[in-house]
């Protein structure tokens, strides 16, 4: 009997009420008490209706966090808000914080969403943490005074490993590192080198764990998901996928759903993944409103396992639903649908392979 492993991304779309809540707590009319009792409201519900679509690892929905970027921030000060500014296809854009100030550290860590997700649930709990190199963007080109991009680096990697050291020592199923500015590294950078400099930063976090912790880490790359648009879906994957698969995981959750020339994709990885390694290929593509069947999301399984080795093929969503908390532009009852129709099809694919 094949097993096909499937497991989600992350994010989903924060009901109506916390939306308001935290709109409202931005705008001084509620209390830090009142939110975080709606954020705990929001996560049970949640992992209710992730266990509902019978997805055997579930999230939390990363519904406390602010974004699945600047978690880590929650309280630190020393910051400006004219960072980097990363555009996307649409129009819109999203702008990073930038430090003004040393030693820079996490103030949050991912450990503390992973133990509230365990109070509502005893499913395994996939908990997602920040790229070492996403928080690398934070330091200013012009440099901080007194505290040097090598030593801002160093206490980066630290914290960044600690992130996923602390969630795996407390019962994470596994860790998945979010690693969406891969493709624009290329595009901000044709040369490459910027990608390269973010592949060894980040194996820097993934070689203070052992072979064995590396199979519980994975990565997760998609061309960027934000209000139905994206910041790098013109740069080909094949550009992307030889020096990803250089990273020290055991996991690869990749976005393919949307991708239009799935047959070279799927090539790609094969040519490129080490025996070591596991890929999930995004079966639901999260910026089209339409809910997959389970019946085409099991051909994808059966075109990719034509190419891919099936017993290093499984499947997971192509990114979060709504990785910023801001972001309604697909509605909660959709991400459920969808998710229920990736396991269904998962489920479906497993038994025609089998056969």
């Amino acid at each position: 009997m094949i097993k096909l492993l499937t497991e989600p991304i992350g994010s989903i779309p924060r009901p109506a009420y916390l939306q308001q809540a935290m709109t409202a707590f931005g705008a001084g009319q509620i209390k830090a008490e009142e939110l975080n009792r709606l954020f705990d409201q929001a996560t049970q519900e949640t992992i209710k209706e992730l266990e509902a679509t019978g997805s055997p690892v579930i999230s939390d929905g990363e519904q406390s966090k602010p974004s699945f970027v600047t978690y880590p921030l929650q309280g630190f000060k020393s910051f400006a808000p004219d960072g980097v500014v990363i555009p996307f296809a649409d129009g819109h854009t999203r702008q990073l914080p930038k430090l003004t100030a040393g030693p820079f550290h996490y103030t949050t860590f991912a450990n503390s969403y992973l133990q509230k997700a365990k109070q509502f649930s005893s499913l395994p709990i996939k908990q997602a943490v920040i790229s070492c190199s996403a928080i690398s963007l934070l330091y200013p080109q012009d440099g901080i005074d007194g505290y040097s991009r090598e030593q801002f680096l160093t206490d980066l990697v630290n914290d960044a490993a600690y992130d996923i050291r602390t969630c795996l020592n407390n019962g994470a199923y596994n860790v998945q590192i979010d690693f969406t500015e891969a493709r624009l590294a290329i595009k901000l950078d044709p040369s490459k080198q910027l990608l390269a400099a973010f592949i060894d930063l980040n194996n820097q976090v993934l070689d203070k764990f052992t072979a064995e912790e590396q199979k519980r880490i994975g990565i997760h790359t998609c061309p960027g998901g934000d209000h139905d648009s994206t910041h790098s879906a013109d740069i080909p994957y094949t550009e992307l996928l030889p020096l990803l698969f250089k990273l020290h995981a055991g996991n690869f959750y990749l976005e393919y759903a949307a991708e239009k020339d799935k047959k070279t994709v799927l090539e790609s990885i094969k040519a490129n993944l080490k025996p070591n390694q596991h890929v999930f290929l995004g079966v639901t593509n999260v910026l089209d409103p339409r809910v997959e069947t389970a019946e085409q999301i099991s051909d994808l399984i059966l075109e990719a396992a034509q190419i891919i080795p099936v017993q290093q093929l499984g499947t997971t969503d192509d990114c979060g639903f709504s990785p910023f908390g801001d972001d309604t532009s697909t509605a909660r009852e959709i991400a459920f649908s969808k998710i229920r129709a990736r396991v269904d099809g998962t489920r479906l694919a497993e038994k025609i392979l089998s056969n």
